[in-house]
């Protein structure tokens, strides 16, 4: 037997940011394959399936990519509905290539359901448009981190540092590698930065500054994920967050 295997965004954390078909898929599944990021609440509308915890976190112990990708395919011969659930989106910094060919290499279909990336979760969580017309006409998405036996590279930088706003995934604990290097690439030592924890949850927070003092921002998180926002973007969060400090 072959069944479908489905890519599904599980959003940023919070349980009611899920789509309408990912909350319908988990339902449906047999077998769930999900990331460490994934939540407890959305996990628990998966009520008649396996559950497989294969998730990933920067510098701690987690389970190998290939044994992933191995796994989810023979998943997919067994079962009729297998749900691979990733935090965010799919298809931004989560490998779905690889887990896409690994399916279709022995012939079990694939479909990705997309979700809301924590990018545009962080952009909420700080009250402003990540392309505010006449402050930022350009968006970068990037990430610092590479995976095992990747060759170091500063394309990310120069992405970066080419955008009038720049989302970077994965890279709160190389904090000061990314101020170092957007420094570097001409970008303003007091250009307005955000760093913001566990987007969208009860455990949301917002830390703000300059990119000069962002090692010392990043340093402040907590456990929970984190990325940074980096552009005059941030300094409109600034007023937008004191504004809504002042009214509480």
């Amino acid at each position: 037997m072959t069944g479908i295997v489905y890519l599904v965004g599980a959003g940023p954390g919070a349980a009611d940011l899920l789509t309408l078909r990912a909350a319908r898929l988990l339902a449906e599944a047999d077998v769930v394959l999900y990331d460490a990021l994934v939540s407890a609440d959305v996990l628990a509308l998966a009520e008649k399936a396996k559950l497989y915890n294969v998730g990933k976190r920067a510098g701690r112990a987690s389970v190998d990519q290939r044994f992933i990708c191995r796994l989810l395919a023979r998943m997919g011969q067994r079962h009729s509905v297998v749900v691979r659930l990733k935090g965010g989106d799919p298809h931004l910094f989560a490998r779905a290539a690889e887990e896409i060919d690994a399916c279709r290499a022995v012939g079990v279909p694939v479909v990705t359901v997309p979700g809301v990336s924590a990018g545009f979760a962080a952009a909420s969580a700080l009250g402003v448009s990540l392309t505010a017309r006449g402050v930022s006409r350009s968006v970068t998405f990037v990430t610092p981190a590479k995976g095992r036996g990747e060759a170091e590279n500063a394309h990310w930088a120069e992405a970066a540092a080419a955008a009038e706003t720049a989302v970077i995934y994965m890279g709160a604990g190389e904090a000061s590698r990314v101020s170092e290097a957007l420094i570097a690439r001409g970008v303003p030592s007091q250009r307005p930065v955000a760093v913001i924890e566990s987007a969208s949850t009860a455990e949301q927070r917002v830390l703000r500054g300059v990119l000069a003092d962002l090692p010392e921002l990043a340093a402040q998180i907590g456990v929970g994920p984190a990325l940074m926002i980096v552009g005059e973007i941030a300094a409109s969060a600034r007023a937008a967050l004191d504004i809504a400090e002042a009214a509480a």
